[in-house]
């Protein structure tokens, strides 16, 4: 089952980091897409810890890119916001 808000950040994300001139930046995005990619396929369903940890290393990044760049994070952001209305808890 793909859980459509965690396929959407990760493209967001991947975009980003192929917008960046931060090498380092890129990477970390690169790397939160991944994750974010393995979610959207797994059997079992991501918490509101590993999707708020997500939204924190996001916004670690967001202070070492542009402002386009950091527009399409905070576009992930808000799939994950979204996705974590969707979950029960907290």
């Amino acid at each position: 089952m793909t859980r459509e808000e965690l396929a959407t950040a990760s493209d967001h994300l991947e975009s980003a980091a192929a917008a960046t001139d931060n090498t380092a930046a890129g990477e970390r995005l690169s790397e939160l897409a991944k994750q974010l990619a393995n979610l959207a396929e797994s059997e079992t369903e991501a918490d509101h810890g590993r999707i708020a940890r997500i939204q924190a290393a996001i916004n670690e990044v967001k202070a070492d890119v542009s402002d386009d760049v950091a527009a399409t994070m905070s576009d992930a952001r808000d799939e994950l916001s979204a996705y974590r209305e969707t979950i029960d808890g907290v």
